[in-house]
């Protein structure tokens, strides 16, 4: 999930648990816009942790390629 699409189910949950009052037969609407929350919270945070854990790796690749002496032709 992107970081965009969890705010996007974060921004429905909210709407749904904050800004209506529907009633649904044997839903509760503001169960379902807290679990989208809910939901959302979890893969942006698990999105900024893959984002982070690409750029440690792309900076780690970085330093590996500059400590390299370069070789000398035969």
């Amino acid at each position: 999930m992107t970081i965009a699409g969890s705010i996007f189910l974060i921004a429905v949950g909210a709407i749904l648990y904050f800004a209506t009052n529907l009633r649904v037969a044997h839903v509760s609407i503001d169960t379902v816009g807290l679990i989208l929350m809910l939901a959302g919270l979890a893969g942006l945070v698990l999105g900024f942790v893959q984002q982070g854990m690409w750029s440690r790796r792309s900076r780690r690749e970085a330093a590996i390629e500059d400590r390299r002496e370069p070789r000398e032709p035969y």
